[in-house]
């Protein structure tokens, strides 16, 4: 019996063309996130974005914290440094701000994982065990390290984000 493969798990779909095969479990997380953010925020009251419910972050912050973490890791696994943009977004993460809504922040995180997708496709293997520095301390990494747990914290947050959307819904 054929299964429409659209309704799979990404990481049940096949590989990924052109990403490296090591490489392709972090590549679908990243997928597999961004369509469940897709989902839960589709339709998704503007008015609940920044409410905190039982003291836990905002859906505003997971959003934000998402798109953020994502480009501060890849960061680090490119061997650079964080820029003074990239400090400032980790300032303003779950600060409530003018001009943020539920599409710009899900449009945002969109686009960060079309440019971890296109990192992750230009990543040689052979590259994956070199050492890299994370924050300012320069705490002892490696380039697959900085991209597993991109992936890893990135579903943990889309965790924690169904979970307060749920608890927001339903408290209609």
């Amino acid at each position: 019996m054929a299964q429409n493969t659209n309704q799979l798990e990404v990481w049940l779909r096949g590989p990924l063309p052109v990403v490296p095969d090591l490489l392709q479990p972090v590549a679908h997380a990243l997928l597999q996130a961004r369509e469940e953010i897709h989902i839960l925020m589709k339709d998704f009251p503007e008015e609940k974005l920044w409410e905190r419910p039982a003291g836990v972050a905002s859906p505003a912050f997971h959003l934000q914290h998402l798109t953020g973490v994502l480009d501060r890791l890849l960061t680090y696994a490119r061997g650079q440094s964080l820029s003074l943009e990239q400090l400032d977004h980790l300032t303003a993460e779950g600060k409530h701000a003018a001009g943020i809504s539920v599409a710009t922040l899900v449009q945002a995180f969109h686009e960060q994982v079309e440019k971890a997708l296109e990192q992750i496709k230009s990543t040689k293997e052979d590259t994956l065990t070199e050492p890299r520095g994370v924050g300012r301390a320069q705490i002892p990494s490696t380039v697959i390290g900085l991209l597993v747990h991109a992936a890893e914290h990135t579903t943990r947050h889309v965790g924690q984000l169904l979970v307060t959307i749920r608890i927001l819904n339903s408290q209609a």
